[in-house]
């Protein structure tokens, strides 16, 4: 929900009121919920998949681009927003990690308090770092596409903005392909399992116990 709050911050600071008069521009979780993406599909997934995997979506922030006050340089700060915030919320996690792990030393007699919240700091550093990666592949609609349509040469600039008339197909036949082949989920994912190894390196000497680590 961060996430979208972000870009709906961003696209407010960049000239555009849409998400505001919507009612978007909120930390508010309920503001941001998608009856089918971020409820019925994730279960229909899971049950589908016998528990192995899901996928949803928050429902999208809405933007008005010709409101820019400069039109490419506000597409590319709206859609990178999100990313730099589940990014942000990746580095606070792992401080607090750290933060916790002091704590644990001061008052012992809570190490099994400070465990759990170790753990649920650690699912938190994992899930916006797998968010951050997600969102930057150029893959239509998501954030990264909207900075890669301007890399690209006009001409296939324009067939690739096509792309955004499929709405969400383009990511399933992505999720698709990467269930099926296994090794490109781990190319996908290589740069997260990077990010999450090189901080808790640094943060996971403060773990107040092994099992402050999901397995």
């Amino acid at each position: 929900m961060a996430h979208e709050y972000a870009h709906a911050e961003a696209a407010y600071r960049q000239g555009d009121d849409t998400a505001y008069m919507l009612g978007r521009l909120t930390l508010n979780p309920l503001k941001h919920i998608d009856p089918f993406m971020t409820v019925l599909f994730p279960v229909i997934l899971w049950f589908a998949s016998g528990g192995r995997f899901t996928f949803g979506a928050a429902k999208p922030v809405p933007v008005t681009p010709r409101k820019y006050r400069n039109f490419r340089k506000g597409d590319i700060i709206v859609s990178l927003a999100g990313i730099a915030t589940n990014l942000g919320l990746f580095v606070l996690a792992a401080v607090l990690f750290a933060v916790v792990g002091f704590l644990g030393d001061a008052l012992p007699g809570l190490t099994g308090t400070w465990e759990i919240v170790q753990r649920m700091l650690v699912y938190g550093m994992l899930m916006n770092v797998w968010l951050a990666i997600f969102n930057l592949l150029p893959i239509p609609p998501l954030d990264g596409s909207h900075v890669f349509k301007y890399i690209l040469p006009p001409e296939a600039g324009l067939k690739y903005r096509q792309l955004y008339a499929m709405g969400y197909l383009p990511i399933l036949a992505f999720l698709l392909f990467v269930k099926l082949v296994p090794a490109a989920q781990a190319v996908y994912l290589w740069p997260a399992h990077e990010l999450m190894h090189g901080a808790l390196s640094v943060v996971g000497r403060f773990g107040v116990s092994d099992g402050a680590f999901p397995q």
